[in-house]
């Protein structure tokens, strides 16, 4: 019986002290909310909606032109050259990523973006063996 009432008188002091702890914590929060000048903004979660910074990183770029290519052998040619895109991005000395947006480009009938990235493949790789060959497709799309 003495266990009991020692139990109750336990849980009836313990109930006393954590009864005005709520009742703090929000007037502390709400000083805070008022010292604080400038309001957190939380990070969205809804990829889609960030934009993405680009900075120089030849190993994003190299895994972007792979799954380009990957596209490209399936004929998606949009999403293709999506990746071909930022792959130039991420690397704007990626020749083989201009040189494969280019024919993405020309496989959607994009002729004036085929001639801008076929432009730049010739800038930077202007001693490659298929260069002749990238010319004439540039004669070919005016």
């Amino acid at each position: 019986m003495r266990w009991i009432v020692f139990f109750v008188a336990v849980g009836l002091a313990a109930g006393q002290s954590q009864a005005p702890a709520p009742q703090k914590k929000l007037e502390t929060e709400r000083k805070k909310e008022a010292t604080s000048p400038k309001e957190e903004v939380p990070p969205e979660e809804d990829k889609d909606l960030t934009t993405t910074e680009y900075s120089f990183n030849p190993l994003q770029s190299v895994k972007d032109v792979n799954t380009g290519n990957y596209y490209f052998k399936n004929k998606k040619y949009r999403a293709a050259a999506m990746r071909f895109t930022s792959a130039t991005k991420w690397n704007e000395g990626n020749a083989e990523a201009w040189l494969r947006l280019g024919e993405a480009a020309e496989k959607l009938k994009d002729t004036a973006k085929a001639r801008e990235a076929y432009g730049k493949y010739l800038e930077l790789a202007s001693d490659a063996k298929n260069a002749g060959e990238i010319r004439k497709r540039m004669e070919k799309l005016k």
